[in-house]
């Protein structure tokens, strides 16, 4: 497949949790589990940390991480780390969240492995939800695929609408993990922001408005993202 790296971009000030990823998570801070975990994979010719915050710049630093400065405004993480990248000699980029300090090496190895297909551009995770609470939760962007498992629709809704339940139906979280070929990410950040990604604050329905759907993988109990302070709370219980 080529050069595959792995890359964390991270933000200090997040708008429902600022902070977060410098919060403390038992004994090491967000961002830095989510770092070490990512590298512990073994997985990526390369894992570093992209920022424009001094505070997790020197945080990733102090341990001998690597961590790479982005010096533009951005909307996403997405197109952070496509400044990065740009100029670099790189086939595969797996986008891991700051704000996911569980990550694991075999569901990243499953999402890598869907691009021994040529044809796929991008690729996500997604679990089974389980909880209404979680159904019904708009911080919980649900996906729905079809017969070969690429990407319908995200939403913050319930989808599909449980209209009827017979046969039963079984609910997606996705799980804010990509990755991508290097001009699929390029093509991503030059397209204008579209209506369903601008009504929802999903951008990888960006992907979907211009015909590019992700190859979804499903993938067991991922652990907690962090986006509130009720998250960290459930996070503290897993460390």
């Amino acid at each position: 497949m080529g050069k595959t790296i792995a890359m964390i971009p991270a933000r200090y000030a997040a708008t429902r949790f600022p902070g977060k990823l410098m919060k403390m998570l038992g004994d090491k801070t967000v961002i830095r589990r989510a770092y070490e975990n990512t590298l512990a994979t073994g997985l990526f010719d390369e894992v570093s940390v992209v920022t424009d915050s001094d505070i997790i710049y020197d945080e990733i630093s102090s341990i001998g991480g690597m961590v790479r400065r982005s010096t533009k405004e951005h909307e996403s993480g997405s197109d952070r780390i496509a400044e990065i990248i740009i100029d670099m000699d790189v086939d595969i980029i797996l986008n891991v969240q700051g704000d996911m300090p569980f990550v694991k090496k075999e569901p990243l190895a499953k999402l890598l492995d869907v691009f021994r297909d040529p044809a796929v551009q991008v690729g996500s995770l997604m679990q089974e939800l389980h909880e209404e609470a979680s159904i019904n939760n708009p911080n919980v962007v649900k996906v729905v695929v079809d017969r070969n498992m690429n990407s319908l629709l995200f939403s913050r809704s319930p989808i599909p609408y449980p209209r009827s339940v017979d046969p039963p139906i079984t609910w997606y979280e996705h799980v804010g993990v990509y990755a991508y070929r290097k001009q699929a990410l390029l093509n991503f950040t030059q397209w204008p922001m579209t209506p369903l990604e601008a009504a929802e604050k999903i951008e990888c329905l960006r992907y979907l408005e211009y015909g590019i759907p992700l190859k979804m993988v499903v993938t067991g109990y991922m652990g907690v993202n962090i986006d509130t302070p009720e998250d960290m709370e459930r996070a503290q219980l897993l460390v």
